[in-house]
């Protein structure tokens, strides 16, 4: 009977209606209670050589934790896309497989990036602030028509932000290190620029880019020096691809309009952070994947991706979720 690590907070919320799903495939579950966000090497260190198999959320998987790991470890099957958390050099070095659920979150994350745009450009929560607070003020705002996008990080999300935003009528500038389909560029009026160039001419910056060592505080004291006064900032990407130091000191100082942000250098936020008391700033708990459905189909998914790693037979498994 396989071990496996489950850390998922997402998957952990709904355990109990999942439980007859490894029951049936005779899996023994080591639970890690009371996870919030993910799990430090120190919180994954004392089950080291424990388990066959994990099913995990951002949990830090270093050369050190894989190493004491293996070689019982067979598979880390990543609930969401991102997998920057994972030593993937250390793993495959180690005959560890690494699965994760790629396109899983396209749709809402592209949703919450439209919706920061329309709250910063009609100007909502704060006519929303200003009324409870007995003040009828009528606040400027913009039609999103009138603004320029400049998305950092061309793939799923990035493209479906832009279908998005070009059914608003916005001009649109796009930045990605890989080549991107000339089709979609051309059906999408996206100019491709340089990074300086996008960060320069864009009202709102979204960034939809993978961490990578490129994309490592791609965001930083010099790339918002280049951004207008007016602009505003949104990350729904990774909280590693902005210096958040350098952001705090770039809002504090007038230097940009706002910013948006879903993730953080260190999630949960700290209750200290200058973050959380900036009238010009729109904070979300990483939640920017909310949705059942895509929820649902990455449960489903991840389970799948562990019990192909774990070389166990699953061709039954669309006819649990059925009756599941």
């Amino acid at each position: 009977m396989p071990s496996v690590l489950l850390s998922n907070p997402c998957l952990l919320s709904v355990l109990d209606r999942f439980r007859p799903v490894f029951e049936h495939y005779h899996i023994d579950l080591i639970v890690v209670p009371n996870v919030q966000e993910h799990m430090e090497e120190h919180d994954l260190l004392p089950f080291a050589g424990q388990f066959d198999g994990v099913i995990c959320g951002d949990d830090r998987f270093t050369a050190r934790v894989l190493e004491q790991c293996a070689p019982r470890l067979k598979v880390i099957s990543k609930w969401g896309t991102g997998i920057d958390s994972i030593d993937q050099q250390a793993a495959s070095r180690l005959g560890i497989q690494v699965c994760n659920t790629p396109n899983a979150f396209t749709l809402p994350v592209s949703d919450s990036v439209l919706a920061y745009m329309l709250a910063f450009a009609r100007r909502q929560p704060w006519m929303d602030k200003a009324m409870k607070n007995g003040l009828w003020d009528k606040i400027s705002g913009r039609s999103l028509s009138e603004c320029i996008l400049g998305v950092v990080g061309i793939g799923n999300i990035g493209k479906a932000v832009i279908r998005r935003a070009r059914a608003f009528g916005m001009k649109l500038l796009g930045n990605d290190i890989a080549q991107i389909a000339r089709d979609f560029i051309i059906e999408n009026g996206v100019e491709m620029v340089s990074l300086k160039e996008l960060v320069s001419r864009a009202d709102f910056v979204s960034l939809n880019c993978n961490l990578n060592p490129t994309s490592f505080h791609l965001i930083n004291s010099e790339t918002l020096r280049w951004m207008k006064p007016g602009a505003v900032l949104i990350n729904t990407a990774r909280g590693p691809v902005v210096d958040q130091s350098a952001l705090i000191t770039a809002l504090q100082d007038g230097g940009i309009a706002g910013a948006a942000m879903d993730v953080f250098d260190f999630e949960p936020l700290p209750a200290d952070s200058p973050l959380l008391k900036m009238e010009n700033v729109m904070l979300a708990p990483h939640n920017s994947n909310s949705s059942p459905a895509a929820w649902e189909n990455v449960h489903w998914n991840t389970i799948r991706n562990l019990l192909e790693g774990l070389a166990i037979p699953c061709t039954d498994l669309d006819s649990l979720r059925v009756t599941i």
